[in-house]
């Protein structure tokens, strides 16, 4: 593994034999902008549930790079994967081309959280002098288990973007993608940020909120301890109803969601809508520094316009109240830009280590590129804000 005259990365296959607190020292050293998926608490209860581990695919090798004191400066959370499932950023495609080829794409090195679409540090560095150099060492650390393992790449998903830009000086592809995010231009009600949008999409959205609640409906935030063993048991069923209909393999298991509320609950809104006193439908978010991030959904009965009520207008009511500086919904989705939320561009980095393999991904991504940053302007260009002067 790399090394520098003071430093060492080593491979952990545990995130438990990691000290947290040193951890949370690279992964959020900033509390305005803190990250609850790179958080030591978030990784661990994937682990500690069984979420993630041999049995799912996701081998943990999570890069840790340590100074001569022993002291953890960077970190990076890693896993070995036998597949490309709960990822997001696709490459079956790539793995089917290059296998039909004759060669072997997996095992893979990913750098990532589990099953999370969410933007973020991927590489976590301590703030100082040497944070450019030890970014340097965790990117040559993970093209050197590539080399070493013989494994066919190495993928970062969901990096920040000027992080993708200095991996792209290291050799690593620039894969662009797209989500809808919602931004708080300091409204201080849902009326404020209503009075932006244009006529007929301001009347559409006070409709279908007031459809989302008519047949006695009613919408309540649980958070912190008060969130109980029977909130998490409704939660489950909710995202359990949207998993076999959507992804036919849900990811995550009960015991994680008790895990969740063990170790962060203050970190957790639960938005749930309750008819005859039976909760009907409910929305996952986690509360960041400046970000409410919308997770899973899921409801047990149809009722119009309810979706939209729980998961996008409570999360921009929330972020108001709490003056968060964005929501962000989760992927895809273009049904979210008539109600606010307006395409933004992701960013993940890839090292491929065959030369013929990584050409063909290199000319497929520079017209994804082109195609999704034209995509994003024309999206924006029609979205539901007022076109004026201002």
């Amino acid at each position: 593994m790399p090394t520098s005259s003071d430093a060492v990365v080593k491979l952990v296959t545990s995130i438990a034999a990691i000290d947290s607190a040193q951890w949370d020292g690279c992964a959020n050293p900033d509390a305005a902008t803190f990250n609850p998926f790179v958080s030591h608490a978030f990784l661990n209860a994937l682990e500690d549930s069984g979420c993630v581990g041999p049995r799912m695919g996701w081998l943990p090798r999570h890069l840790v790079l340590e100074d001569d004191s022993g002291n953890v400066t960077a970190a990076a959370p890693a896993y070995l994967k036998s597949h490309s499932q709960g990822e997001y950023v696709f490459d079956h495609g790539w793995a089917d081309a290059y296998e039909q080829a004759g060669g072997r794409y997996y095992p893979k090195l990913q750098i990532a959280v589990p099953f999370t679409p969410v933007p973020g540090p991927r590489l976590l560095v301590k703030p100082g002098p040497r944070a450019n150099a030890d970014e340097q060492l965790l990117a040559a650390a993970a093209v050197e288990v590539v080399r070493q393992g013989g494994l066919s790449s190495v993928h970062l998903t969901f990096l920040s973007a000027d992080t993708a830009e200095r991996l792209r000086a290291l050799g690593f592809l620039t894969r662009v993608g797209q989500q809808f995010h919602w931004q708080n231009q300091g409204y201080a009600t849902f009326d404020d940020f209503l009075a932006t949008l244009a006529s007929r999409k301001r009347k559409a959205i006070r409709k279908e909120r007031q459809t989302a609640v008519a047949p006695g409906i009613e919408i309540e935030h649980v958070t912190g301890r008060a969130i109980s063993e029977a909130h998490w048991d409704a939660m489950y069923k909710f995202y359990m109803d949207t998993g076999n209909r959507k992804w036919g393999r849900p990811y995550l298991n009960r015991a994680f969601f008790s895990k969740l509320g063990q170790v962060m609950p203050d970190r957790c809104l639960l938005v749930l809508a309750k008819r005859g006193g039976a909760y009907i439908a409910g929305a996952l978010n986690l509360i960041g520094g400046n970000c409410l991030y919308g997770r899973y959904w899921g409801a047990v009965e149809h009722h119009p316009a309810l979706h939209f009520e729980v998961c996008y207008y409570q999360a921009i009511d929330f972020a108001i109240q709490n003056k968060l500086a964005r929501v962000e919904a989760g992927a895809q989705g273009e049904h979210k830009l008539a109600r606010g939320y307006l395409p933004v561009e992701t960013y993940s980095a890839h090292w491929l280590a065959d030369p013929s393999l990584r050409r063909a991904v290199e000319r497929f991504l520079k017209q994804e590129r082109e195609m999704v940053t034209q995509y994003s302007a024309d999206l924006t260009e029609s979205g539901p804000y007022r076109k004026d002067d201002s």
